[in-house]
């Protein structure tokens, strides 16, 4: 069964830092994107950014570009998201997804596994 859990997420002030961490199970690592996404209440859920794990490749959101690093460890099934200047803006519950197929980028709806979601709030 596939599984995805995030870890990581706080509070913290703007300006602050954050890491958060996507143990990923359950299904084949080696060749899949791993994207993190972010929603509010009352709002769509939002693509942050993205990594293949074959290559390595990385996508952001313009939102969080230069602010964001993507990076996955595949020896421990994990990917990261180093968040630094953080901003209220950024307040969210933060997920983490899996996407097997062939797709590339941050549209929610070509992912298929889905973590529990983990709230990073950022204190102006």
């Amino acid at each position: 069964e596939a599984q995805l859990v995030e870890s990581g997420g706080g509070l913290v002030q703007a300006g602050g830092s954050l890491r958060l961490s996507c143990a990923a199970s359950g299904f084949t690592f080696d060749d899949v994107v791993i994207g993190w996404f972010r929603q509010v209440p009352g709002k769509e859920r939002e693509g942050v950014s993205c990594i293949s794990s074959s290559d390595g490749t990385t996508y952001y959101d313009d939102s969080v570009k230069g602010r964001f690093t993507i990076s996955s460890d595949n020896a421990k099934n994990t990917v990261y998201l180093q968040m630094n200047s953080l901003k209220p803006e950024d307040t969210a519950v933060y997920y983490c997804a899996a996407d097997e197929g062939t797709g590339w980028g941050i549209d929610p709806e070509e992912y298929e596994y889905w973590g529990q979601g983990t709230q990073v709030t950022v204190s102006s």
